[in-house]
């Protein structure tokens, strides 16, 4: 395939986040032509400003519309791009110079036509940020399912860094309505259409978050949400790893009950997989403060999940409604 690239990136209310995301596009290595579609889904405070300053270095096509959600606003953006190839990036992302240079590199000695980066924590991040980061990315915790190992079954490329061809764009139709969950709703009816996916691990981003702990439980929360919900429209990908934050949060509770009638071992596990957290992290993050606050993250991370997981689960089972009723907040219209 003759590779042209178009990045897709939907913004909403971040002009700043795009201003930051422009200047590292305009710091690439890379020499061929290539496009970017900032999409502007309905936001209040839109990046236009941001984005004219960069018009005479970078080729931008400008696209405001109504809101319609991420999922939503990526299609419409793909529809109108100009690539035989999508790049979609989240707008809280910055690039390396030699991300588009890694990426072509990858897929031309072995092309696939949908793959997914990591997400690293830049070093400008705050502490939180590096925190929430290795939560969201450690093999301890997620299991290396967003960009920390090679292989993890089929990989699952996330839209925070996620390629995908225009032919298997058009096959699949794109992203759904539901979010979040849309990127391994796209992704596995992706597999199902006959396509490969693969990580690229050199073609990482910066990936900000700009969220705090409230706002982090909201997500995760949601992520446990979305897992039921797609494993009743895809029963084939359901695993049993799914139920191990909440399975967690209960065996804690259990250990705690146990230790105050005086069965000590099992909540010295629980202290033994925290020490291994705090002691990774320390590793990874050359830092105490971030190493202690990553704990905390992992406890937000399972709490969160966790019991967005089970709620729905239940409500998912055991309701005669669609996902649709039963968690409205979670589809665009």
């Amino acid at each position: 395939m003759d590779l042209f690239f178009s990045f897709i990136i939907p913004v909403y209310n971040r002009p700043d986040e795009i201003r930051e995301l422009l200047q590292s596009f305009a710091l690439q290595t890379y020499q061929k032509p290539y496009e970017i579609v900032i999409i502007e889904d309905g936001s209040s405070l839109d990046s236009k400003e941001e984005v004219d300053k960069f018009k005479d270095q970078l080729s931008i096509t400008y696209l405001p519309k109504p809101n319609s959600g991420p999922g939503d606003s990526r299609n419409y953006g793909m529809e109108r791009a100009k690539g035989t190839y999508f790049i979609v990036l989240d707008s809280d992302c910055i690039l390396p110079p030699q991300y588009l240079e890694a990426a072509e590199n990858a897929l031309k000695q072995d092309f696939v036509h949908c793959y997914g980066g990591p997400d690293a924590a830049h070093a400008s991040f705050t502490l939180v940020q590096k925190a929430i980061n290795y939560a969201m990315t450690s093999l301890l915790t997620t299991g290396g399912i967003r960009g920390n190992k090679k292989s993890v079954g089929k990989f699952q490329p996330r839209s925070f860094n996620m390629g995908i061809s225009k032919e298997a764009f058009e096959q699949v139709g794109g992203y759904g309505k539901i979010h979040p969950g849309e990127d391994p709703d796209l992704t596995i009816r992706i597999w199902n259409a006959g396509y490969r996916t693969k990580l690229i691990p050199e073609a990482f981003v910066y990936h900000k978050r700009r969220i705090d702990w409230k706002k982090f439980y909201v997500q995760v929360n949601k992520f446990g949400m979305v897992r039921p919900i797609l494993n009743k429209w895809h029963p084939e990908t359901a695993k049993a790893t799914y139920w191990f934050p909440t399975l967690f949060c209960l065996g804690f509770l259990f250990a705690l009950i146990l230790f105050f009638i005086g069965i000590i071992v099992p909540i010295w596990c629980y202290a033994l997989y925290i020490l291994l957290i705090f002691t990774d992290s320390l590793f990874k993050n050359r830092s105490l403060p971030i190493a202690l606050l990553s704990i905390f993250a992992v406890g937000i991370q399972f709490v969160g999940y966790g019991y967005g997981f089970l709620k729905s689960t239940i409500l998912i089972n055991f309701s005669n409604k669609v996902p649709e009723e039963v968690f409205p907040k979670l589809f665009f219209k």
